[in-house]
């Protein structure tokens, strides 16, 4: 009798699974590990950590559904094994322990990810076992997608073209897991998930926050967006209205299905769900710069813009972190991302472009502080945003392209709506100033009980000053 495993990392759901699928084809019986990795958790800076109780809380649900579609299937009941320690350690060894043929996983294009699957691939094959990896958590990977010159692309549009033009129903067909669910293998005797507490972690405030975890979550948030997803080219760039779908975690750790989102969103059609698909293959578009340039991670995408002299500034970069830059929505987008671990995609345009353009510091400072406190971190897409807005990768726009946080907050929080959620101190501040406290007077601070400088922070910087030193800081190198 075939046996094989199941190795499930950012693709936490029972079905339209690429991994299990094929394992389930290729095997009479089926096991499933997950692996609390020691090597990602001894690095996080805090046993607090929404995304490591999002994982869990998801594991959970993953572990019964495995089991009840087993038994709807005809079979005795199967389930989720969950590990901890050093992922090259912990799955060569439960291959061995229960005896299996092959291990079955859905491909990482990360760096760091990539060579621990090499690792463990070469330690499975020192036991006699197979490994084999697949597309999952993309519509296109690596070279799927390139120039007619058969190169790859480093423009978003002209890939956007490409991807839309190589799509089809093939692509986009969901794995039929259920069909073969008879062959998973029920848990070892005495296999339970470990409490947060086991693997060294606290309960965070996921639960206050009401953040809908697991496939189930997923389903519900994208029932939710499918009924207004119509409205989301209107509506997505404004930060104190529903008009995204929320999903960004989800499709983080896979607990829903790119391919069922991305069908979903060409059969629909209009406006909004053409905007919405353009955003998912902005994913696509990052993971194949990652995958083709991983330089990207610690260097510019532009090599020229590796001698950028960006400023030392701790002070400044500290008041960013702290949300007291003095820039009401800039403080409260910043705010947001404490205290949720979630921002709004207007808002990490606006911050990483006041961060780099406006404080002029380092864009992998910024991005550094997102992968600690973002509950959605992706590599691929936090780095090309971060590039994106710092001038230093994938754009066609002129590195002269510097964001007014100002206008920004006038054109997408006009009546300040957002800023006064999160920025409460500026609650009482008429909309006419609430971009701009600064602006108002003696007479209107005392009138709004708001004293700029002692209840409020004043500007950290100038923006007009800002953007000609930035002007200034990129012209050096156009000569």
């Amino acid at each position: 009798m075939t046996s094989a495993l199941v190795w499930f990392r950012r693709d936490l759901r029972s079905f339209d699974h690429a991994a299990l699928y094929h394992a389930l084809r290729f095997a009479q019986r089926v096991h499933c590990v997950f692996v609390f990795d020691t090597a990602i958790l001894d690095a996080l800076p805090a046993r607090r950590d929404r995304r490591v109780e999002f994982i869990h809380g998801s594991l959970a649900e993953l572990d019964a559904a495995l089991n009840t579609l087993a038994q709807q299937a005809g079979g005795a009941g199967a389930g989720l094994i969950v590990r901890h320690g050093r992922a090259q350690d912990e799955v060569p060894r439960l291959a061995f322990e229960l005896g299996v043929d092959k291990v079955f996983a859905n491909r990482d294009y990360e760096p760091d990810a990539i060579v621990r699957d090499s690792q463990v691939a070469q330690q499975l094959a020192a036991q006699g076992v197979g490994y084999e990896d697949f597309k999952d958590q993309v519509i296109f990977e690596r070279d799927e997608v390139l120039t007619q010159a058969g190169k790859p692309f480093s423009v978003f549009t002209p890939y956007r073209n490409a991807w839309l033009k190589a799509v089809d129903a093939f692509q986009l067909k969901s794995y039929p897991v259920a069909a073969y669910a008879q062959r998973l293998a029920p848990k070892p005797a005495g296999e339970s998930l470990p409490a947060l507490a086991d693997i060294g972690f606290e309960s965070t405030n996921l639960i206050e926050l009401h953040m809908p975890l697991g496939m189930s979550g997923g389903r519900r948030l994208f029932e939710d967006f499918t009924n207004r997803i119509e409205r989301y080219k209107r509506a997505r760039d404004f930060p104190a209205v529903k008009g995204v779908s929320y999903l960004s975690t989800h499709l983080r750790f896979g607990t829903v299905s790119i391919r069922q989102l991305a069908a979903h969103a060409q059969q629909q059609g209009g406006e909004g769900a053409d905007t919405w698909l353009s955003e998912l293959i902005w994913r696509d578009f990052y993971h194949q710069i990652l995958w083709h340039h991983p330089r990207v991670v610690t260097q510019a995408f532009r090599p020229e813009y590796d001698t950028l002299q960006w400023d030392e500034a701790p002070a400044l970069f500290a008041a960013w972190c702290e949300a007291r830059t003095g820039y009401p929505l800039v403080d409260a987008a910043m705010r947001q991302l404490n205290q949720t671990g979630y921002m709004h995609n207007r808002l990490r345009m606006v911050v990483a472009s006041f961060l780099t353009k406006d404080l002029g510091i380092d864009w992998r400072l910024g991005e550094r502080h997102f992968a600690v406190h973002l509950n959605d971190f992706d590599l691929a897409a936090n780095n090309g945003g971060w590039q994106w807005a710092a001038s230093t990768g994938c754009d066609a726009q002129p590195w002269f392209r510097i964001f007014n946080p100002v206008t920004q907050s006038t054109r997408f929080d006009p009546e300040g709506r957002f800023i006064r959620r999160y920025v409460p101190e500026l609650a009482r501040v008429p909309d006419k100033f609430i971009h701009a406290p600064w602006t108002m007077g003696g007479i209107d601070q005392s009138a709004c009980r708001t004293r700029i400088g002692v209840d409020y922070p004043a500007p950290v910087v100038d923006h007009a000053a800002a953007r000609e030193r930035t002007l200034a800081r990129f012209g050096v190198l156009k000569g």
